[in-house]
């Protein structure tokens, strides 16, 4: 079985990228095989993790191949057993300097957020909406353009910026696996500064960003627009790493010049590289995503009903997914076979007829619902009972509406850096509160309806 072993290690090669086999795979040994069932051992219990979430069924699958009979795989972590002594029973350990480690990343540690496995450049869809960003991304996080060291991804939600974003990450610890990466949102850099200074360790944390990053992927920077402590504490921080030559890489549904309430020194830094937008893909680029995510689920789709997806969901790559898991558990659930007509009612719960909502209608819904006038969501008043309304108008109008933020602004009122601020209140308080997120799926749902 060992001699099997090492045609299902040369097969598996083939099957995936040669650093990835060499990270994971070639570590691996045989260890023995009760009748169908193989153990295999790795170096460490990291890596053992890793090749379960990832590779367990495909190395599965090639012994099962290779031998010409099922067989059952068990992955063990390499190391001796401690002696029993007299006294104790005998308790099953590892000796921890008996334990092996992954080539060359041994100073590895986790940082921040924990990035998703399936964010990585092998499973993003390049089109003519993102080849640029792709690229840009690709360069810096093969160290292939030495000048380039930071990034500013711009793209609507549900585009593919978080997805480029973590692909660097992914690249950098592969490749490159003695760097510090961490990845957070501004969000949490916010609430972990805030946190420093309650518990009197903000030199901890000064050191931790300035000091121990080798690359910093900052989500949604536009949420720090007002945050002058924060802002002020990340400037110095990039400051460093730049001094440095470190790898940063932002996001942000909004320019750095078009984010409200943000000091003239962050917005510097963050314009000074390279800044990439991310538009909402074509048809054509519809179709392969629609592909790749059906080979990848193992679902049974026609031609056809991923093209009239393609064709029906063109908002994001989000509304996309829904559509194809929408149509495929539907067709599960009631064991009906996928047609146009069963994929058409998925699609009309999913798509807004965008046409029909404007501005106006949305405002009247929310004042409706609210109980004040139009003249108050327009006016200068800062009572509570004005202004989240008006927030919350603003934020579904630019959901509903292609309308610029400047015309947004203008509809109620304001200036476009108000119109960002807003929509970033409403986003922040839909993370916190769900009495809030009835509220809007409330409204969302009499907008749709046209009431």
């Amino acid at each position: 079985m060992e001699q099997i072993w090492k045609k299902v290690k040369t097969a598996i090669k083939e099957h995936m990228p040669g650093h990835s086999y060499r990270m994971w795979i070639e570590p691996m040994e045989f260890v023995e095989n009760k009748g169908n069932s193989v153990v295999l051992s790795c170096p460490n219990f990291f890596s053992r993790k890793r090749v379960q979430d990832n590779y367990a069924s495909l190395i599965e699958a090639q012994f099962s191949k290779t031998s010409g009979q099922d067989c059952f795989v068990t992955i063990e972590v390499s190391g001796k057993k401690v002696k029993k002594t007299k006294s104790k029973p005998e308790v099953r350990q590892f000796e921890p300097d008996l334990q092996l480690s992954i080539p060359e990343i041994n100073s590895f540690q986790p940082k921040g957020q924990v990035l998703r496995k399936d964010y990585t450049f092998d499973r993003f869809v390049v089109g003519n909406n993102n080849d640029f960003a792709y690229s840009a991304a690709l360069s810096l996080a093969s160290h292939r353009e030495q000048n380039q060291s930071s990034l500013f991804l711009l793209s609507d939600t549900g585009l593919g910026k978080s997805h480029l974003s973590q692909a660097i990450g992914h690249h950098i610890l592969s490749h490159y696996p003695r760097e510090h990466v961490y990845y957070i949102t501004a969000e949490d850099f916010t609430n972990e500064m805030v946190l420093a200074f309650r518990n009197n360790a903000i030199d901890k944390f000064k050191e931790k960003y300035r000091r121990q990053c080798d690359v910093l992927l900052l989500e949604d920077v536009h949420f720090l627009a007002g945050k002058e402590r924060t802002q002020m504490e990340l400037g110095q921080a990039l400051d460093y790493l730049l001094n440095d030559n470190k790898k940063i890489i932002f996001t942000s549904c909004y320019l750095p010049a078009n984010i409200p309430q943000m000091n003239e020194q962050l917005k510097s830094r963050l314009s000074g590289g390279l800044i990439s937008a991310i538009e909402a893909p074509d048809f054509k680029t519809r179709v392969k995503i629609l592909q790749k995510k059906i080979k990848e689920k193992g679902y049974l789709i026609p031609k056809n009903i991923t093209e009239y997806l393609a064709g029906e969901l063109s908002e994001n790559i989000r509304q996309l997914e829904s559509g194809l898991l929408g149509v495929a558990a539907k067709a599960s659930l009631l064991g009906v076979p996928i047609d146009l007509s069963l994929s058409e009612s998925v699609v009309k719960n999913i798509t807004r007829k965008t046409n029909t909502i404007t501005v106006e209608l949305i405002k009247q819904v929310v004042c409706s619902h609210y109980k004040i006038s139009a003249s108050d969501i327009v006016s200068k008043s800062r009572k509570k009972s004005i202004v989240m309304p008006r927030q919350l108008a603003i934020y579904l109008a630019r959901k509903y509406t292609d309308q610029p933020l400047q015309v947004i602004g203008k509809s109620f009122n304001r200036y476009h850096t108000t119109v960002i601020h807003s929509i970033a209140v409403v986003e922040k308080g839909l993370r916190a509160d769900k009495s809030l997120s009835k509220q809007l799926e409330y409204l969302c749902h009499k907008i749709e309806a046209g009431e």
